[in-house]
């Protein structure tokens, strides 16, 4: 669809991998911290924006527990 992968928990669609870049689920709360940290929304094309899917800044990608705890914000939404 997007030339990427999707990331599901169980039937959840939480996460995009997509030009080496790995993007989250948002909602109006957590998409605030990843545009504290200068990320961009998820633009497969240049077309096309999806607003609730934001980049995942490389300081939280380097820290597993980070990590963890930012994918289950994504998956909650």
């Amino acid at each position: 669809m997007f030339g990427g992968y999707g990331l599901y928990r169980h039937d959840i669609f939480f996460g995009i991998i997509h030009k080496g870049r790995l993007y989250f689920k948002t909602d109006r709360i957590t998409a605030a911290r990843y545009r504290d940290r200068g990320m961009k929304p998820f633009k497969p094309s240049a077309a096309q924006t999806l607003k609730n899917y934001y980049e995942v800044p490389v300081e939280v990608l380097e820290v597993a527990d980070e990590l963890t705890a930012w994918a289950s914000q994504a998956t909650q939404r």
